[in-house]
Protein backbone atom coordinates (compact mmCIF):
# COMPACT_ATOMS: atom_id res chain seq x y z
CA UNK A 1 0.00 0.00 0.00
CA UNK A 2 0.82 3.49 -1.31
CA UNK A 3 1.70 5.85 1.84
CA UNK A 4 -0.93 8.06 2.35
CA UNK A 5 -1.29 12.55 1.84
CA UNK A 6 -1.28 13.05 5.18
CA UNK A 7 1.53 10.37 6.12
CA UNK A 8 4.06 12.09 3.28
CA UNK A 9 3.28 15.37 4.69
CA UNK A 10 4.43 13.92 8.23
CA UNK A 11 7.70 12.67 6.82
CA UNK A 12 7.82 16.06 4.82
CA UNK A 13 7.15 18.16 8.17
CA UNK A 14 9.96 15.66 9.91
CA UNK A 15 12.64 16.12 7.60
CA UNK A 16 12.54 19.62 6.88
CA UNK A 17 12.88 20.18 10.81
CA UNK A 18 15.82 17.96 11.20
CA UNK A 19 16.93 20.03 8.13
CA UNK A 20 16.50 23.57 9.76
CA UNK A 21 17.82 22.51 13.14
CA UNK A 22 21.06 21.17 11.42
CA UNK A 23 21.41 23.47 8.69
CA UNK A 24 24.97 24.39 9.87
CA UNK A 25 25.92 20.66 8.78
CA UNK A 26 23.73 19.89 5.29
CA UNK A 27 24.99 23.05 3.50
CA UNK A 28 24.45 20.90 0.62
CA UNK A 29 22.36 18.18 1.61
CA UNK A 30 20.17 20.41 3.10
CA UNK A 31 16.52 21.77 2.47
CA UNK A 32 17.05 23.15 -0.70
CA UNK A 33 18.97 19.95 -2.20
CA UNK A 34 15.42 17.85 -0.59
CA UNK A 35 13.14 19.74 -1.87
CA UNK A 36 14.84 19.84 -5.35
CA UNK A 37 14.66 16.13 -5.49
CA UNK A 38 11.06 16.18 -4.55
CA UNK A 39 9.30 17.72 -6.80
CA UNK A 40 11.74 16.37 -9.56
CA UNK A 41 11.30 12.72 -8.81
CA UNK A 42 7.39 13.54 -8.44
CA UNK A 43 7.55 14.55 -11.97
CA UNK A 44 9.67 11.86 -13.25
CA UNK A 45 7.66 9.64 -11.53
CA UNK A 46 4.46 10.66 -12.93
CA UNK A 47 5.99 10.59 -15.99
CA UNK A 48 7.27 6.47 -16.29
CA UNK A 49 4.07 5.70 -14.74
CA UNK A 50 5.80 4.40 -11.27
CA UNK A 51 3.98 4.95 -7.52
CA UNK A 52 4.06 8.58 -7.23
CA UNK A 53 3.44 8.49 -3.12
CA UNK A 54 6.38 5.98 -2.69
CA UNK A 55 8.99 8.03 -5.21
CA UNK A 56 7.77 11.31 -2.87
CA UNK A 57 7.96 9.83 0.41
CA UNK A 58 11.49 8.16 -0.57
CA UNK A 59 12.67 11.56 -2.04
CA UNK A 60 12.27 13.25 1.20
CA UNK A 61 14.00 10.81 3.29
CA UNK A 62 17.01 9.86 0.97
CA UNK A 63 20.25 11.67 2.34
CA UNK A 64 19.18 11.60 6.10
CA UNK A 65 22.50 9.20 6.16
CA UNK A 66 24.37 12.72 6.14
CA UNK A 67 22.44 13.58 9.44
CA UNK A 68 24.30 10.50 10.79
CA UNK A 69 27.81 10.51 9.59
CA UNK A 70 29.72 12.82 7.25
CA UNK A 71 30.33 11.31 3.64
CA UNK A 72 28.59 8.55 4.24
CA UNK A 73 26.38 5.55 2.22
CA UNK A 74 22.79 6.16 2.12
CA UNK A 75 22.68 3.14 3.61
CA UNK A 76 23.92 4.39 6.95
CA UNK A 77 20.77 6.51 7.27
CA UNK A 78 18.95 3.22 7.62
CA UNK A 79 17.71 3.71 11.44
CA UNK A 80 16.77 7.16 11.36
CA UNK A 81 15.01 6.87 7.93
CA UNK A 82 13.18 4.01 9.25
CA UNK A 83 12.54 6.31 12.21
CA UNK A 84 11.06 8.84 10.07
CA UNK A 85 8.72 6.64 8.26
CA UNK A 86 7.52 5.16 11.82
CA UNK A 87 7.11 8.00 13.42
CA UNK A 88 5.07 9.20 9.94
CA UNK A 89 2.92 5.80 10.78
CA UNK A 90 3.96 3.95 7.75
CA UNK A 91 3.69 0.67 8.24
CA UNK A 92 6.71 -2.34 8.10
CA UNK A 93 6.54 -3.53 4.70
CA UNK A 94 6.10 -0.13 2.83
CA UNK A 95 9.10 1.43 4.70
CA UNK A 96 11.36 -1.63 3.67
CA UNK A 97 9.97 -0.66 0.13
CA UNK A 98 10.91 3.12 0.79
CA UNK A 99 14.45 2.20 2.30
CA UNK A 100 15.30 -0.32 -0.08
CA UNK A 101 14.23 1.85 -2.84
CA UNK A 102 16.95 5.09 -1.70
CA UNK A 103 19.77 2.25 -1.61
CA UNK A 104 18.63 1.34 -5.13
CA UNK A 105 18.84 4.64 -6.73
CA UNK A 106 22.16 5.66 -5.22
CA UNK A 107 24.84 6.87 -7.19
CA UNK A 108 27.48 4.24 -6.36
CA UNK A 109 24.64 1.27 -7.05
CA UNK A 110 22.44 1.66 -9.21
CA UNK A 111 22.81 0.07 -12.63
CA UNK A 112 20.62 -0.67 -16.12
CA UNK A 113 17.72 -2.16 -14.49
CA UNK A 114 16.93 -0.83 -11.58
CA UNK A 115 12.85 -0.44 -10.65
CA UNK A 116 10.39 2.76 -12.23
CA UNK A 117 10.53 3.73 -8.83
CA UNK A 118 14.07 3.94 -8.40
CA UNK A 119 14.41 5.59 -11.93
CA UNK A 120 12.71 8.06 -11.26
CA UNK A 121 14.35 9.07 -8.02
CA UNK A 122 17.74 8.43 -9.19
CA UNK A 123 16.78 11.30 -12.19
CA UNK A 124 16.01 13.68 -9.98
CA UNK A 125 19.35 13.25 -7.66
CA UNK A 126 21.36 13.08 -10.53
CA UNK A 127 20.04 16.05 -12.36
CA UNK A 128 20.56 18.16 -9.02
CA UNK A 129 24.79 16.85 -9.22
CA UNK A 130 24.68 17.93 -13.21
CA UNK A 131 23.14 21.06 -12.77
CA UNK A 132 25.62 23.28 -14.66
CA UNK A 133 25.20 25.83 -11.44
CA UNK A 134 26.05 22.85 -8.80
CA UNK A 135 29.98 23.34 -9.46
CA UNK A 136 29.78 27.14 -9.28
CA UNK A 137 27.71 27.71 -6.28
CA UNK A 138 27.46 24.34 -4.42
CA UNK A 139 30.76 21.78 -4.87
CA UNK A 140 32.18 24.22 -2.08
CA UNK A 141 29.31 23.25 0.49
CA UNK A 142 29.73 20.12 -0.06
CA UNK A 143 33.29 19.81 0.38
CA UNK A 144 32.78 21.51 3.84
CA UNK A 145 29.95 19.44 4.91
CA UNK A 146 31.48 16.20 3.96
CA UNK A 147 35.21 16.65 5.01
CA UNK A 148 37.01 16.16 2.14
CA UNK A 149 38.91 17.37 -0.23
CA UNK A 150 38.85 18.91 -4.13
CA UNK A 151 40.47 15.48 -5.16
CA UNK A 152 38.43 13.14 -3.30
CA UNK A 153 35.29 14.94 -4.89
CA UNK A 154 36.67 14.90 -8.26
CA UNK A 155 37.82 10.97 -8.12
CA UNK A 156 34.45 10.36 -6.45
CA UNK A 157 32.04 11.91 -9.36
CA UNK A 158 33.91 10.42 -12.36
CA UNK A 159 34.44 7.72 -10.63
CA UNK A 160 30.81 6.88 -10.32
CA UNK A 161 29.58 8.59 -13.07
CA UNK A 162 31.46 7.69 -15.96
CA UNK A 163 30.23 3.89 -16.40
CA UNK A 164 26.27 5.41 -16.22
CA UNK A 165 27.39 8.22 -18.70
CA UNK A 166 29.43 6.09 -21.36
CA UNK A 167 26.85 3.09 -20.99
CA UNK A 168 23.23 5.40 -21.41
CA UNK A 169 21.57 4.91 -18.24
CA UNK A 170 22.83 8.73 -17.00
CA UNK A 171 19.30 9.67 -17.23
CA UNK A 172 16.71 6.88 -17.29
CA UNK A 173 13.46 9.02 -18.34
CA UNK A 174 13.90 10.09 -22.22
CA UNK A 175 12.76 13.18 -21.34
CA UNK A 176 15.17 13.85 -18.74
CA UNK A 177 18.00 12.36 -21.26
CA UNK A 178 16.87 14.99 -24.03
CA UNK A 179 16.52 17.84 -21.71
CA UNK A 180 19.39 17.35 -19.83
CA UNK A 181 22.48 15.04 -20.99
CA UNK A 182 24.25 18.37 -22.67
CA UNK A 183 24.66 19.73 -18.97
CA UNK A 184 25.73 16.09 -17.67
CA UNK A 185 28.23 15.79 -20.27
CA UNK A 186 29.84 19.10 -19.41
CA UNK A 187 29.84 18.39 -16.04
CA UNK A 188 31.75 15.45 -16.04
CA UNK A 189 33.99 16.91 -18.59
CA UNK A 190 34.45 19.38 -16.56
CA UNK A 191 35.34 17.06 -13.26
CA UNK A 192 37.87 14.60 -15.50
CA UNK A 193 39.27 18.10 -16.15
CA UNK A 194 39.91 19.47 -12.19
CA UNK A 195 41.52 15.77 -11.75
CA UNK A 196 44.20 16.41 -14.57
CA UNK A 197 44.50 19.92 -13.26
CA UNK A 198 45.24 18.54 -9.68
CA UNK A 199 48.55 16.80 -10.88
CA UNK A 200 49.90 20.09 -11.99
CA UNK A 201 52.17 20.96 -9.67
CA UNK A 202 52.02 24.78 -10.73
CA UNK A 203 47.84 24.43 -9.43
CA UNK A 204 48.43 22.90 -6.03
CA UNK A 205 50.88 25.58 -5.08
CA UNK A 206 47.91 27.70 -6.40
CA UNK A 207 45.47 25.96 -3.96
CA UNK A 208 47.84 25.63 -1.76
CA UNK A 209 48.08 29.66 -1.45
CA UNK A 210 44.28 29.91 -1.54
CA UNK A 211 43.42 27.67 1.18
CA UNK A 212 46.65 29.33 3.45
Amino acid sequence: MSPTRAAIELVEKQVHDLCVLYARRLPFHGWHHVSFVRDKAVEFATGNGSDVAVVETAALVHDVNYLVRRNSSAAEGNGLRRDILTAAGIDDPDADHIDALVDEAEMRNRHRDISLEAQALSDADTLFKALPVTPVVLAHKYLAENGIGLRELADKIVGEQHTPHEEGFYFYSPAAAAAYTKWATANLELWRCIKESLDDPTVERLLTAVAS
